[in-house]
């Protein structure tokens, strides 16, 4: 509280010796600080406050409609600078957001000549608005290993905003998921820093699009989230405390946003919890030092909902909300997403008054604020028009979003060939996400929780019908078994028929089971057993009793533990939450007319007390028990390994080579392997590099992914495949927290290819960031 509540310099203070992290533009500038030196205190403590639009809705209008009164009180009395979310947070159509933003637009400009920022949470496609196109979720962009794909999605995404009127998303998420109970696994790209570094990276450039200076309008801003460490709760549980070293803070947790924001990224959102005792909120050197003066950063920090006031309310670190205020933005917080109580105008108003918040604070604020908005053009063009966006939810973008969710499906198991399946032959079609639109998005799928999302998607394809459209109607028997209580939380069943299945499956060749979750958002997708439901354990238990072949589809947000009936399938497929073409997809791999090339973008658990990341510490897997009197032992189980996928295929690497075996900091190495297609299909793989730093002056990580590269191959055909590191890649951080390359040797991993390489001189660096 004492170390949040002193901090009250500038946070425009920055390292002059640090490139900006997104170039100074001399004219936007000028035109920053012509508007900043005519706007009153109100109007700035209007720019720095999110409201949510129900605030300015006329009371039970359905379709919405804006009341002005409303929005005179928000806009014309508050000043308020940014809009958020869909009106009940459930989706309107283009023609809607059209009117909807329209008249806040109007209203601000004639209010201020500011404009005001409109921001939705864009987050696997445009989940708030009708009839636009929904990409896989980001897991499963994460298991595709492809940067193009991340890329043309966030594009796509961007240009069907802009449809809806709207030049911002709440996107990308780069959390790191280290533990697999939390609810936003799935909002995410997995457990590794790099691949979510990577992945990142690529969708701030599909969505800004090349100069963050100047985002046309078919571009749009990013709020990279959530800023930082969130994923890896203690408890699981959304918006709970993580314990995290400063090493892994730095090294692992950091690098996805510090490689967005040099990838440009205009905004960030903050982390609702706390880090070793301190709410992110109320970090000063985590806001201010790491992000805007460390970087020389000029973008602007939100927070996420209400977080201001969850400094009291929840974390008791302020008394009321006016202390929280005066913690959150002198810690560097730019803007608070204070959805419902415009209290916070009048109460930061107060502390600037009273000198508790210095002008300067405020001043660098609408700062970052004013840039935003200029670099959105929004000055000049507050509004975009759907007829400009002809493209809107049209063929190309379905085609993609298509081969987005057919090249994150994951296969985990092919015994005897089961797959894929032959047609003709007959399927029973069982469990509770066969014929679901819900299942397969998950949350933040046309409202918060998908929960309707089967009103919204009746054009698209369950798995039930396009297993009909790819094996034939008649060939396809629908027998669920278990299915969800769609009136109740999301974990609830219904009284199970598994009888019924059973006795389906004497007239099926083949059974193939679609298990896991249904859709759910945050807090309310809490869990405290990650084993899947007995109901549905059960149904698959009997169907073997059959002895009929099941294929087992999993399906859902994180991994649920299945170890006792993965040993009675055949074939084990995970989908992830594959979006609205997940079921084409599905079907078409299936069929074989697709092939699968996912990988496991997490590790998943085969016991509800072994959870564990891929680049554990050696000390956590001993192998073999000590020599005497005490069996001291570590063992480390997993049900499967971080980047482990099947194909049709199976590819061969060889030549396995790197251009220097010594290395230094400075040096470039380049290795090279040999990857050829020995099956008979053309296939896609994803080359992934590991490095394990052999002896380090800190326990050394089991293994780290340092490059991947995703290659088509035809069969027989052989790639040289290249990929690149720096000798600083290789580097980690120390108990001292400094950036540290340490003398010694390193294996390398390609495939089933190693060699080893030699760092010949130490190097340890004095910046924060390399």
């Amino acid at each position: 509280m004492a170390l949040a509540g002193m901090m009250l310099v500038s946070c425009g203070q920055q390292q002059p010796s640090v490139e900006p992290a997104i170039p100074y533009d001399a004219e936007i500038e000028k035109k920053v600080e012509e508007t900043l030196g005519r706007m009153t205190l109100d109007e700035k403590i209007g720019q720095m406050t999110e409201l949510n639009v129900d605030l300015v809705g006329k009371p039970g209008s359905h379709p919405f409609e804006v009341d002005e009164a409303l929005l005179d009180t928000v806009i014309g009395k508050y000043k308020v600078g940014s809009i958020l979310n869909a009106p009940y947070t459930a989706a309107p159509t283009k023609e809607e957001w059209k009117v909807i933003i329209d008249a806040i637009q109007k209203k601000s400009m004639e209010t201020m000549g500011i404009p005001c920022i409109y921001g939705l949470d864009m987050n696997h496609g445009v989940t708030y608005t009708q009839d636009g196109t929904l990409f896989p979720q980001n897991i499963n962009v994460a298991a595709t290993f492809n940067r193009e794909l991340a890329r043309r999605g966030a594009e796509i995404t961007a240009y069907e905003t802009r449809a809806s009127n709207t030049p911002w998303s709440y996107s990308p998420t780069l959390d790191l998921v280290r533990n697999p109970l939390w609810p936003r696994v799935w909002e995410n790209f997995g457990e590794d820093p790099y691949v979510n570094a990577e992945m990142g990276k690529a969708m701030v450039l599909g969505f800004q699009g090349e100069d963050p200076n100047h985002i046309d309008k078919n571009h749009i801003a990013t709020s990279v989230k959530h800023y930082m460490g969130y994923g890896a709760a203690v408890s699981g549980k959304d918006r709970t405390p993580a314990i995290i070293s400063p090493a892994d803070l730095r090294e692992k947790h950091f690098a996805p946003y510090l490689a967005a924001i040099r990838q440009g990224a205009l905004t960030i959102m903050a982390n609702s919890g706390s880090i070793n005792g301190m709410p992110v909120h109320a970090n000063y050197e985590l806001l201010t030092k790491w992000l805007k003066e460390d970087l020389n950063w000029d973008g602007m920090i939100i927070t996420d909902w209400a977080d201001i006031d969850n400094l009291w309310k929840r974390e008791k670190i302020a008394k009321d909300k006016k202390e929280a205020i005066k913690m959150a933005i002198n810690a560097g917080i730019d803007m608070s997403m204070d959805p419902y109580d415009l209290g916070f105008c009048r109460l930061l108003k107060e502390l600037v008054e009273e000198g508790e918040v210095p002008m300067s604070r405020i001043d660098d604020a609408n700062r970052r604020v004013l840039r935003l908005k200029y670099r959105l053009g929004l000055f000049d063009q507050p509004t975009t028009d759907y007829k400009d966006y002809p493209e809107f939810g049209g063929k190309v973008h379905a085609e993609a979003a298509l081969q987005s969710a057919t090249e994150s499906m994951i296969l985990l198991k092919n015994e005897a060939n089961v797959l894929p399946l032959a047609k003709g032959k007959r399927i029973l079609l069982t469990g509770p996400n066969a014929n679901q639109m819900r299942c397969l998005n998950g949350g933040w799928s046309y409202t918060w929780q998908g929960h309707l999302t089967d009103q919204f998607a009746g054009a698209y394809n369950t798995i039930y019908e396009a297993m009909c459209n790819e094996f034939g109607a008649n060939n396809v028997i629908l027998e669920q078994g278990v299915t969800y209580n769609e009136k109740g939380n999301y974990w609830e069943e219904n009284v199970p028929q598994i009888q019924k299945a059973v006795a389906a499956a004497g007239r099926a060749d083949v059974i193939v089971a679609c298990i896991g979750e249904n859709s759910y958002c945050e807090t309310p997708g809490n869990l405290t057993d990650l084993t899947l439901s007995q109901n549905q354990r059960d149904l698959v238990k009997a169907l073997a009793k059959t002895g009929k072949p099941i294929v087992l589809v999993l399906n859902g947000g994180r991994p649920r533990i299945i170890a006792d009936i993965e040993p009675l399938a055949k074939s084990v497929v995970d989908i992830l939450l594959p979006g609205n073409y997940g079921g084409d997809a599905l079907a078409n791999l299936l069929s074989g007319d697709s092939n699968f090339s996912g990988k496991m973008p997490y590790t998943y658990p085969k016991e509800v007390h072994s959870l564990i990341n891929y680049d554990y510490k050696n000390a956590e897997h001993i192998g073999e028990a000590m020599e005497g009197a005490y069996n001291y032992d570590a063992q480390v189980s997993f049900q499967w390994a971080f980047g482990y996928g099947l194909s049709y295929n199976t590819y061969e690497y060889s030549n396995f080579q790197v251009n220097k075996t010594d290395f230094t900091a400075e040096d470039e190495l380049v290795f090279t392997v040999d990857v050829k297609n020995t099956g008979t299909r053309v296939g896609k793989e994803s080359v992934l590099l590991f490095s394990s730093d052999l002896i380090a002056s800190m326990t050394p990580d089991n293994r780290r992914l340092r490059q991947f590269e995703k290659i088509e191959l035809q069969p027989g055909e052989t790639k040289t495949v290249t990929l690149k590191l720096k000798g600083s890649d290789l580097a980690f951080v120390g108990y001292d927290g400094k950036w540290r390359l340490e003398e010694g040797d390193f294996r390398m991993q390609a495939g089933n290819q190693v060699l080893n390489i030699r760092c010949s001189a130490t190097k340890v660096w004095d910046t924060p960031n390399i």
